[in-house]
C-alpha cells in the first residue's frame, strides 16, 4: 500500500499516536535528560535525541529485515478491514490524558484495541501484555529497591550535599551515553505503539511470523517522529515532565545517569525475553517506586508517608490507564458493529 493510498483514519491514528506516545512515554526516558540539562538550549538536546532516532530506524530497517517495530507487531497483524475510527480514537484520548499529566500506558491504550480485534491470530495477546507489564513493574521495583537500599545512604546524600557544585566533564559524557542507551531501548520497545497504524507486509519464515515496512513508511514515520520530538523538547516535556521533577535528585546529572542506566538494562532484558509488547510506563513507575521507597527508608531524604503517597498515586494513574484502555478496546467496536471483541 502506498502512502498516497493510505486511509484517513490510519494517517490520523499515526499522527495522534506519534505525538501522544512521544509526549507521554518518551519523558520516561528523556525526562531526566531534560531535567539535568536544563541549562542547555533545547535544540542541542533535540538534535542528539534525533540522531539516535535516525540510527535506530536505520538499524531496524536495514539490519532487521525491514521491521522498524522490532518484532513487537509479529502477533498483532494489520486489520483486514483497514484502520477504522475506533482504532484512531485511543491515541486521541491519550492526547487528552497527556495534557493533564496522567502517565498512562500507551502500550495498553493504543495496542489493546488491535489485540482484541485481530481475530484468532491475536487471541490471548492482551493477557500476555498485562502479565509481562506487571512482571516488568515487579522486576523494576525490586531492582531499584535493592540497588538504592545499598547506595542511597552514601550516594543520594552525597548528591544532595554537593548539589550545585562544579562537576567534571566525565559526568556529562556518562549521562549522555546512558541516555543514548536508554533511549534506544525504549524506541525498540515502544515504536510499535506508533507503527501499528502503518501498513506492513507479513512474512512467514521458519514457522514464525515477521513484518516488514516499505521505504516510504520508513521515511514518513521518521520525519513525523523527529518533528514531534522537537516540539516535546521545545516545551521541555510538558505536563508529564512534572512527574520526573517530583522525585528526589532527578535534576542532578549524576542521579539521572544511574536511573537511566538501570532503566535501560531492564528494558533490554524484557526486549530479549520475547516479542510480546509491554508497558514501559509500568516499568518506569516500578523503577521510580522502588527508588523512592528505598531513598525514604534508608537515606531519610523524604518522609516515608510522602513517598508512599507519591508511589500510590503513580500506580493509581497507571491502573486508570489500563481500565480506560480495556473499555475503549471492547466498547468502541461494540458500539460500531454490535459485536464484542474476543479477549
Amino acid at each position: 500500500m502506498s502512502l498516497a493510498g493510505y486511509e484517513l483514519f490510519a494517517i490520523l491514528g499515526f499522527i495522534f499516536a506519534a505525538y501522544s506516545v512521544i509526549a507521554n512515554d518518551s519523558i520516561q526516558t528523556l525526562g531526566t535528560f531534560l531535567a539535568s540539562n536544563s541549562d542547555r538550549h533545547w535544540t542541542i538536546l533535540w538534535l542528539y535525541a534525533s540522531s539516535i532516532i535516525l540510527i535506530i530506524m536505520a538499524y531496524g530497517y536495514f539490519g532487521n529485515a525491514g521491521d522498524i517495530a522490532f518484532g513487537r507487531l509479529n502477533k498483532i497483524p494489520y486489520p483486514d478491514t483497514g484502520i477504522q475510527w475506533w482504532h484512531a480514537l485511543p491515541p486521541l484520548v491519550l492526547l487528552f490524558l497527556t495534557r493533564y499529566g496522567i502517565p498512562v500506558s500507551t502500550t495498553f491504550l493504543v495496542l489493546t484495541i488491535f489485540a482484541t480485534t485481530g481475530g484468532a491470530s491475536t487471541e490471548g495477546v492482551l493477557g500476555k501484555m498485562v502479565l509481562k507489564s506487571a512482571l516488568g513493574y515487579v522486576v523494576a521495583f525490586g531492582a531499584a529497591a535493592v540497588v538504592y537500599a545499598l547506595i542511597s545512604r552514601s550516594w543520594e546524600r552525597w548528591i544532595s550535599k554537593t548539589r550545585g557544585a562544579p562537576l567534571g566533564s566525565m559526568w556529562v559524557v556518562l549521562q549522555w551515553l546512558s541516555t543514548a542507551f536508554l533511549w534506544s531501548q525504549w524506541l525498540m520497545q515502544d515504536l510499535a505503539n506508533i507503527f501499528v497504524f502503518l501498513p506492513r507486509e507479513t512474512v512467514a519464515s521458519a514457522g514464525d511470523v515477521a513484518v516488514t515496512f516499505s521505504p516510504a513508511m520508513l521515511v514518513f514515520a521518521t520525519i513525523v517522529i523527529v518533528l514531534v520530538q522537537g516540539y516535546t523538547f521545545a516545551t521541555r516535556g510538558g505536563e508529564i515532565q512534572k512527574i520526573v521533577l517530583t522525585k528526589v535528585n532527578t535534576t542532578d546529572i549524576r542521579a539521572a545517569t544511574v536511573v537511566d542506566f538501570i532503566y535501560g538494562l531492564i528494558l533490554l532484558f524484557f526486549k530479549e525475553l520475547n516479542d510480546i509488547p509491554m508497558s514501559t510506563t509500568w516499568v518506569f513507575l516500578g523503577l521510580l517506586a522502588g527508588r523512592e521507597m528505598a531513598i525514604s527508608i534508608v537515606a531519610n531524604l523524604r518522609e516515608n508517608r510522602e513517598a508512599f503517597f507519591d508511589v500510590s498515586t503513580d500506580v493509581g494513574r497507571a491502573f486508570f490507564g489500563l481500565i480506560v484502555s480495556v473499555v475503549l478496546a471492547f466498547g468502541m467496536p461494540w458500539i460500531a458493529t454490535g459485536q464484542i471483541p474476543s479477549f
